[in-house]
């Protein structure tokens, strides 16, 4: 019997995922890189975990790179466990660091109860997570601010998401440019699809093997690429256009951009966006 031509193919995934659990996990030389200059633009993530700045940062990433943007890494939350706090705040600092992200801090462990149902039960201990958000964006007057979609599934990322509208509520003047992301669960409607090279990619994962207490329960890590695979098939037609040529991407995060001015959330664009390696991400999110 002919041997089936995908086995080898199939195979080397699998292949490829359980060496890559051989490679180290943190302690990787960084590259040195230039500071921000003393004035630069602002692009706030709003993570609702560690390592939650690394799984998304594709386009911040890139922002950073193409435009000299100054990326700072809002630490939402230091996870739920008080035991590993302390240590994934260490995780994170490493992280951010290798990657050229600034850290900031909500309070000395954290935030906690982050979820819908806390906003709802405990609404005095909200406002108070409210103004401490507010309090950074005003710091730091940002250009523009990743956070998660409204249906991101995990319920953290869920409540950073209404966090973050709370927050900007209550900066009536405030004008900025909102990126959703997603990680755990698809946006409906997403507008851009960013290419990642594969050296952006390598650049992610070395950053993300920092948090090292969270790859040794689920090495995820090990997985992004495939994911980011995925969203290329996906972007292809859900940004691109339904029956829509594949573009020749082969890694991709993909994102909704909007809008926020006088109190209100709208589209940048109409339509999708697809943004290639060669283009630069400056003319795409920040030309207007």
């Amino acid at each position: 019997m002919t041997e089936n031509p995908y086995f080898s193919y199939a195979e080397a995934f699998e292949r490829i995922t359980t060496e890559g659990k051989n490679l180290p996990l943190g302690g990787i030389p960084s590259a040195k890189r230039k500071k921000p200059t003393e004035g630069s633009p602002v692009v706030l993530i709003m993570s609702p975990h560690p390592d939650d700045e690394c799984i998304i940062g594709g386009f911040p990433l890139r922002l950073m790179q193409e435009t000299g943007v100054h990326v700072v890494n809002v630490a939402v939350t230091l996870g739920s466990n008080p035991e590993r706090k302390e240590e994934r705040l260490n995780e994170l600092k490493e992280a951010c660091d290798w990657i050229g992200f600034e850290l900031q801090e909500t309070q000395p462990k954290g935030l906690d109860k982050i979820n819908l149902a806390s906003r709802k039960e405990n609404p005095t201990e909200w406002a108070e997570a409210v103004k401490t958000i507010v309090e950074i964006i005003k710091k730091w007057n940002p250009q523009a601010i990743f956070f998660p979609h409204a249906s991101d599934w995990n319920l953290t990322h869920i409540g950073v998401h209404q966090l973050t509208l709370d927050a900007l509520s209550c900066l009536p003047t405030i004008k900025t440019i909102l990126v959703e992301t997603e990680y755990w669960g698809q946006m409906k409607n997403p507008n851009i699809m960013v290419e990642i090279s594969t050296v952006q990619l390598s650049m992610l994962l070395s950053a993300l093997s920092h948090h090292r207490g969270e790859l040794i329960r689920n090495p995820f890590h090990l997985r992004l690429p495939s994911w980011m695979q995925d969203n290329v098939r996906l972007g292809a037609e859900v940004v691109g256009g339904q029956g829509g040529h594949s573009p020749s991407f082969s890694f991709a995060t993909l994102y909704r951009v909007n809008q926020w001015n006088q109190g209100k959330m709208s589209p940048a664009w109409l339509g999708g966006k697809l943004l290639a390696s060669e283009e630069n991400s400056k003319e795409i999110l920040f030309s207007k």
